[in-house]
C-alpha cells in the first residue's frame, strides 16, 4: 500500500453533491498491497465496505462515486470503441475485398463483444431504474418534510429559524436529487444512441432505392415492361403541304325558275277492274290535264 493510499485513512467521506456521508476507518487490501475496500463509518448505517475504485480523493475529502455511474461510463466507453473499430473493419474490407477472410474472424469477435455488452446492458438498465425508484421516494420525503415544518411554523409550533433550517435542508436535498435524476437520464440517453448504432452497423445493408429500381426493370418480365412502358411515338414522317390545299367545294344547286316549276297533282283513286288495264287509266289522266 502506498503512501497516497494510507493519506485515505481518516478523512471525510461526500457524495459528489457534497454531502456528508461518513469518516474512512480502514482499509482491506489483496496480497499484493492495492487496496481492495475501504471502511466507512457511516454512523447510524453503521461500518460500510466500499470498493475502492468508487472513492477518489480531493485534498482533504474522499469523493464518493455511485456504482451505477461507473459502471455505466465502463459500458459507454467499451461500446464506443468496440463501434469504432467494428467501422475501421468495415472501410478496410471495402478498400480491399481479399482482405474479406481475414477480417470475418475478427468480425464474429465484436460482434460476439458487442452480445456480451448488450447483456451488461440490461443489467445497468434495471440499476438505473431502481436507482430512480430510490430517488423518486427521497424526492417525496424531503418536500413532506419541508411541507411539515411549514405547517408546524404556520400553527405556531415551531420557530422562524428552525423552519428555514428546514427549508435550507429539504431543498438542498431536493437539489441534490434532481441533478443525480438528470445525470441518470442522460447516461439512458447515451446508452439508447449507443444502441441505435450498433443496429445500423450490424443490419444487413439494403439496397440503394435507385438501384433496386434498375435491376427491376431489367430482370422485369415481356408482360411487365409492356405494362411499364410508354406508348412510341410514330416513326413515319408527317408530310407538310408548303402550299394550302384547295378543296373543291360541290356546287350549289340554283333554285328553279317559275316555269321550271310542275306541279304534281295527285291522281284520284279509280276503280280498277280486270277490264280496264291500269296503263290505260293513267294515259286518260294525263290527256284531260293537257288539254286543260
Amino acid at each position: 500500500m502506498t503512501q497516497d493510499d494510507i493519506e485515505i485513512i481518516g478523512k471525510n467521506v461526500k457524495d459528489m453533491y457534497g454531502t456528508f456521508m461518513g469518516k474512512v476507518a480502514g482499509t482491506i487490501t489483496d496480497i499484493d498491497g492495492s487496496i481492495q475496500s475501504v471502511g466507512v463509518d457511516c454512523g447510524s448505517q453503521g461500518l460500510q465496505q466500499i470498493q475502492y475504485e468508487q472513492l477518489v480523493v480531493q485534498g482533504d475529502v474522499v469523493i464518493f462515486i455511485p456504482k451505477w455511474r461507473l459502471d455505466s461510463q465502463r459500458l459507454i466507453r467499451e461500446k464506443q470503441l468496440t463501434l469504432r473499430r467494428l467501422k475501421a473493419l468495415i472501410d478496410i474490407v471495402s478498400e480491399n475485398d481479399d482482405m474479406k477472410e481475414d477480417a470475418e474472424i475478427i468480425h464474429e469477435k465484436y460482434k460476439s463483444k458487442l452480445v456480451s455488452l448488450d447483456e451488461t446492458e440490461s443489467e445497468i438498465k434495471a440499476k438505473l431504474e431502481a436507482r430512480l425508484t430510490e430517488l423518486d421516494e427521497q424526492m417525496k420525503s424531503a418536500k413532506m418534510l419541508s411541507f411539515d415544518a411549514k405547517v408546524q411554523f404556520k400553527s405556531n409550533e415551531i420557530s422562524e429559524e428552525t423552519f428555514e433550517t428546514v427549508k435550507s435542508c429539504t431543498t438542498e436535498v431536493i437539489e441534490h436529487v434532481t441533478h443525480e435524476v438528470s445525470e441518470i437520464e442522460n447516461v439512458k440517453s447515451r446508452i439508447a444512441d449507443l444502441g441505435l448504432e450498433v443496429q445500423e452497423i450490424t443490419a444487413p445493408p439494403t439496397p440503394d432505392i435507385q438501384e433496386s429500381a434498375v435491376s427491376y426493370l431489367e430482370t422485369n418480365e415481356p408482360q411487365q415492361v409492356v405494362q411499364t412502358s410508354l406508348p412510341e411515338a410514330p416513326t413515319e414522317p408527317v408530310t407538310t403541304p408548303s402550299e394550302p390545299i384547295e378543296v373543291s367545294a360541290a356546287p350549289m344547286p340554283e333554285p328553279p325558275t317559275e316555269s321550271e316549276v310542275t306541279f304534281a297533282f295527285p291522281e284520284p283513286p279509280q276503280q280498277v277492274t280486270p277490264e280496264t288495264p291500269k296503263d290505260d287509266n293513267d294515259n286518260d289522266w294525263l290527256a284531260r290535264m293537257e288539254a286543260q
